[in-house]
């Protein structure tokens, strides 16, 4: 890049920062999002047939979830770092 400008090489970083931090929150957010939702869908179906299970079912949905949120809080945490780290 010797015939581009300082100013305009910070600004061509930049914009590789911002659309690479998106690009990895978008990716990183599909999977937490299907696997909530067949977590949710499985204990739906599960209430729906023991109704007496609500409570423990309703416990480990949610813990359930909790761990399939985590990739989605690691593809955050990883476009933090590509934002503001690199």
């Amino acid at each position: 890049m010797e015939n581009v400008s300082p100013s305009l090489a910070e600004a061509l970083i930049q914009m590789g920062k911002f659309i690479g931090a998106g690009i990895c929150m978008g990716a990183g957010a599909i999977g937490p999002g299907i696997g909530e939702g067949h977590v949710g869908d499985g204990a739906m179906q599960a209430m729906a047939r023991q109704p007496e299970l609500i409570g423990v079912l309703t416990t480990r949905m949610l813990l359930s979830q909790a761990v399939c949120e985590t990739t989605g809080l690691y593809s955050l945490l990883i476009s933090i770092l590509i934002l503001f780290v690199l």
